[in-house]
Protein backbone atom coordinates (compact mmCIF):
# COMPACT_ATOMS: atom_id res chain seq x y z
CA UNK A 1 0.00 0.00 0.00
CA UNK A 2 1.49 3.31 -1.08
CA UNK A 3 0.80 5.84 1.70
CA UNK A 4 1.49 9.04 -0.24
CA UNK A 5 -1.79 10.76 -1.01
CA UNK A 6 -3.82 8.43 1.21
CA UNK A 7 -6.07 9.69 3.98
CA UNK A 8 -6.17 7.96 7.37
CA UNK A 9 -8.30 8.36 10.46
CA UNK A 10 -6.38 7.62 13.68
CA UNK A 11 -8.26 7.36 16.98
CA UNK A 12 -6.40 7.65 20.24
CA UNK A 13 -4.01 9.86 18.30
CA UNK A 14 -2.73 11.71 21.36
CA UNK A 15 -1.63 8.46 23.03
CA UNK A 16 1.82 6.91 22.94
CA UNK A 17 1.04 4.53 20.07
CA UNK A 18 -1.49 6.65 18.23
CA UNK A 19 0.80 9.67 18.08
CA UNK A 20 3.72 7.62 16.77
CA UNK A 21 1.60 5.87 14.17
CA UNK A 22 0.24 9.24 13.07
CA UNK A 23 3.75 10.69 12.72
CA UNK A 24 4.90 7.76 10.57
CA UNK A 25 1.85 7.98 8.32
CA UNK A 26 2.41 11.70 7.79
CA UNK A 27 6.14 11.21 7.18
CA UNK A 28 5.20 8.74 4.44
CA UNK A 29 3.01 11.33 2.71
CA UNK A 30 -0.44 10.49 4.06
CA UNK A 31 -2.95 13.05 5.29
CA UNK A 32 -4.64 12.37 8.60
CA UNK A 33 -7.73 13.00 10.63
CA UNK A 34 -6.73 12.60 14.26
CA UNK A 35 -9.13 12.05 17.11
CA UNK A 36 -9.11 11.80 20.89
CA UNK A 37 -11.06 13.18 23.80
CA UNK A 38 -8.99 16.36 24.20
CA UNK A 39 -8.72 18.85 21.35
CA UNK A 40 -5.88 20.60 23.20
CA UNK A 41 -3.87 17.37 23.42
CA UNK A 42 -4.43 16.68 19.73
CA UNK A 43 -3.45 20.20 18.70
CA UNK A 44 -0.35 19.99 20.89
CA UNK A 45 0.94 17.15 18.69
CA UNK A 46 1.71 19.76 16.04
CA UNK A 47 0.84 17.52 13.10
CA UNK A 48 0.98 19.72 10.01
CA UNK A 49 -2.26 19.73 8.04
CA UNK A 50 -4.04 17.36 10.41
CA UNK A 51 -7.81 17.44 10.58
CA UNK A 52 -8.48 17.48 14.34
CA UNK A 53 -11.76 16.05 15.65
CA UNK A 54 -12.24 15.71 19.41
CA UNK A 55 -14.69 12.93 20.24
CA UNK A 56 -15.75 10.81 23.18
CA UNK A 57 -16.15 7.40 21.58
CA UNK A 58 -18.10 6.12 24.59
CA UNK A 59 -21.14 7.91 23.16
CA UNK A 60 -23.03 5.54 20.82
CA UNK A 61 -23.21 7.95 17.88
CA UNK A 62 -19.66 9.27 18.13
CA UNK A 63 -17.86 6.56 16.09
CA UNK A 64 -20.22 6.94 13.13
CA UNK A 65 -19.99 10.75 13.29
CA UNK A 66 -16.21 10.59 13.41
CA UNK A 67 -15.91 8.37 10.34
CA UNK A 68 -18.36 10.60 8.46
CA UNK A 69 -16.43 13.75 9.37
CA UNK A 70 -13.10 12.20 8.38
CA UNK A 71 -14.47 11.06 5.02
CA UNK A 72 -16.21 14.34 4.27
CA UNK A 73 -13.19 16.49 5.13
CA UNK A 74 -11.02 15.09 2.34
CA UNK A 75 -13.62 13.37 0.19
CA UNK A 76 -12.20 9.91 0.66
CA UNK A 77 -10.98 7.61 3.41
CA UNK A 78 -8.25 5.05 2.75
CA UNK A 79 -7.54 3.74 6.21
CA UNK A 80 -8.60 3.70 9.85
CA UNK A 81 -6.27 2.93 12.76
CA UNK A 82 -8.00 2.36 16.09
CA UNK A 83 -5.48 3.08 18.83
CA UNK A 84 -7.89 4.31 21.50
CA UNK A 85 -8.63 2.45 24.71
CA UNK A 86 -8.72 2.34 28.49
CA UNK A 87 -7.61 -0.25 31.06
CA UNK A 88 -8.70 -1.31 34.54
CA UNK A 89 -7.28 -3.71 37.11
CA UNK A 90 -8.68 -5.74 39.97
CA UNK A 91 -10.22 -9.12 40.81
CA UNK A 92 -13.26 -9.94 38.68
CA UNK A 93 -15.60 -10.12 41.69
CA UNK A 94 -14.53 -6.66 42.87
CA UNK A 95 -14.65 -4.60 39.66
CA UNK A 96 -17.76 -2.44 39.84
CA UNK A 97 -20.43 -2.18 37.16
CA UNK A 98 -19.47 1.36 36.12
CA UNK A 99 -15.91 0.24 35.40
CA UNK A 100 -17.09 -2.79 33.43
CA UNK A 101 -19.45 -0.56 31.44
CA UNK A 102 -16.66 1.89 30.63
CA UNK A 103 -14.32 -0.91 29.52
CA UNK A 104 -16.92 -2.45 27.24
CA UNK A 105 -17.97 0.92 25.82
CA UNK A 106 -14.46 2.14 24.98
CA UNK A 107 -12.59 -1.09 24.24
CA UNK A 108 -15.31 -3.16 22.56
CA UNK A 109 -18.38 -1.22 21.44
CA UNK A 110 -16.56 1.92 20.22
CA UNK A 111 -14.07 0.06 17.98
CA UNK A 112 -16.84 -2.28 16.82
CA UNK A 113 -18.89 0.73 15.75
CA UNK A 114 -15.86 2.35 14.12
CA UNK A 115 -15.14 -0.78 12.10
CA UNK A 116 -18.78 -1.18 11.15
CA UNK A 117 -18.98 2.41 9.91
CA UNK A 118 -15.60 2.29 8.17
CA UNK A 119 -16.53 -0.84 6.21
CA UNK A 120 -18.93 1.16 4.05
CA UNK A 121 -16.65 4.17 3.60
CA UNK A 122 -13.04 3.04 3.28
CA UNK A 123 -11.97 2.95 -0.37
CA UNK A 124 -11.21 -0.32 -2.15
CA UNK A 125 -7.61 -1.22 -1.44
CA UNK A 126 -7.81 0.45 1.97
CA UNK A 127 -7.27 -0.90 5.46
CA UNK A 128 -8.96 -0.93 8.86
CA UNK A 129 -6.58 -1.79 11.70
CA UNK A 130 -7.64 -2.28 15.30
CA UNK A 131 -5.15 -2.70 18.14
CA UNK A 132 -6.40 -5.27 20.64
CA UNK A 133 -3.11 -6.52 22.10
CA UNK A 134 -1.63 -9.78 23.33
CA UNK A 135 -4.25 -9.85 26.08
CA UNK A 136 -6.76 -11.00 23.45
CA UNK A 137 -4.62 -14.10 22.93
CA UNK A 138 -3.59 -14.77 26.52
CA UNK A 139 -6.10 -13.48 29.10
CA UNK A 140 -4.69 -13.00 32.60
CA UNK A 141 -6.15 -12.69 36.07
CA UNK A 142 -6.59 -9.32 37.70
CA UNK A 143 -7.96 -7.73 34.54
CA UNK A 144 -10.69 -10.11 33.38
CA UNK A 145 -13.13 -7.47 32.17
CA UNK A 146 -10.41 -5.75 30.14
CA UNK A 147 -9.41 -9.10 28.65
CA UNK A 148 -13.02 -9.80 27.72
CA UNK A 149 -13.39 -6.48 25.92
CA UNK A 150 -10.16 -6.92 23.96
CA UNK A 151 -10.91 -10.55 23.09
CA UNK A 152 -14.35 -9.45 21.93
CA UNK A 153 -13.09 -6.84 19.47
CA UNK A 154 -10.42 -9.25 18.26
CA UNK A 155 -13.11 -11.85 17.50
CA UNK A 156 -15.28 -9.25 15.77
CA UNK A 157 -12.42 -8.14 13.51
CA UNK A 158 -11.60 -11.75 12.67
CA UNK A 159 -15.22 -12.45 11.73
CA UNK A 160 -15.50 -9.27 9.64
CA UNK A 161 -12.35 -9.98 7.62
CA UNK A 162 -13.94 -12.21 4.94
CA UNK A 163 -16.87 -9.82 4.58
CA UNK A 164 -14.51 -6.89 4.04
CA UNK A 165 -12.48 -8.88 1.53
CA UNK A 166 -15.42 -8.76 -0.86
CA UNK A 167 -15.12 -4.97 -0.80
CA UNK A 168 -11.33 -5.22 -1.24
CA UNK A 169 -10.79 -3.72 2.20
CA UNK A 170 -8.23 -5.28 4.53
CA UNK A 171 -9.20 -5.66 8.19
CA UNK A 172 -6.34 -6.30 10.62
CA UNK A 173 -6.27 -7.11 14.34
CA UNK A 174 -2.91 -6.03 15.81
CA UNK A 175 -1.99 -7.82 19.05
CA UNK A 176 1.32 -6.39 20.27
CA UNK A 177 2.78 -7.62 23.57
CA UNK A 178 2.87 -5.30 26.57
CA UNK A 179 4.22 -1.96 25.40
CA UNK A 180 5.51 0.99 27.43
CA UNK A 181 2.69 3.37 26.55
CA UNK A 182 2.00 4.51 30.10
CA UNK A 183 -1.62 3.32 29.82
CA UNK A 184 -1.26 1.13 32.91
CA UNK A 185 -0.52 4.22 35.00
CA UNK A 186 -3.79 5.81 33.86
CA UNK A 187 -6.12 2.95 34.75
CA UNK A 188 -9.76 3.91 35.23
CA UNK A 189 -9.86 1.58 38.22
CA UNK A 190 -7.39 -0.42 40.30
CA UNK A 191 -3.61 -0.51 40.29
CA UNK A 192 -1.46 -2.29 37.76
CA UNK A 193 0.50 -5.29 39.04
CA UNK A 194 4.25 -5.42 38.64
CA UNK A 195 5.01 -6.11 34.99
CA UNK A 196 8.24 -6.72 33.08
CA UNK A 197 9.53 -3.94 30.86
CA UNK A 198 7.41 -3.74 27.75
CA UNK A 199 8.24 -3.08 24.12
CA UNK A 200 9.35 0.34 22.90
CA UNK A 201 6.28 2.14 21.48
CA UNK A 202 8.40 3.46 18.60
CA UNK A 203 9.17 -0.10 17.56
CA UNK A 204 5.55 -1.19 17.86
CA UNK A 205 4.31 1.80 15.85
CA UNK A 206 6.91 1.10 13.15
CA UNK A 207 5.82 -2.53 12.97
CA UNK A 208 2.15 -1.58 12.65
CA UNK A 209 2.80 0.92 9.86
CA UNK A 210 5.00 -1.63 8.09
CA UNK A 211 2.08 -4.07 8.21
CA UNK A 212 -0.16 -1.46 6.62
CA UNK A 213 2.33 -0.78 3.84
CA UNK A 214 3.12 -4.45 3.20
CA UNK A 215 -0.55 -5.51 2.94
CA UNK A 216 -0.29 -7.86 5.90
CA UNK A 217 -3.57 -9.42 6.96
CA UNK A 218 -2.63 -10.73 10.40
CA UNK A 219 -0.52 -9.19 13.15
CA UNK A 220 -0.38 -11.53 16.17
CA UNK A 221 1.85 -10.97 19.18
CA UNK A 222 4.53 -13.18 17.63
CA UNK A 223 4.87 -10.72 14.75
CA UNK A 224 6.42 -8.16 17.13
CA UNK A 225 9.31 -10.34 18.30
Amino acid sequence: MELAGKHFLVTGASGALGSRITARLVDAGATVTISGRSEDALSALGVDGAHVVAADLAHPGAPEDLVVQATSHVGHLDGVVIASGVVAFGPAAEVDDDTVDDLLLVDLLAPLRLVRSALTRVEAGGVILSISGVIAEKPVGGMAAYCAAKAGISAFVEAVRPEARRRKVRVVDARPPHTETGLATRAISGTAPSMPTGLDPDDVAARIVAAIVDDEKELPSSAFS
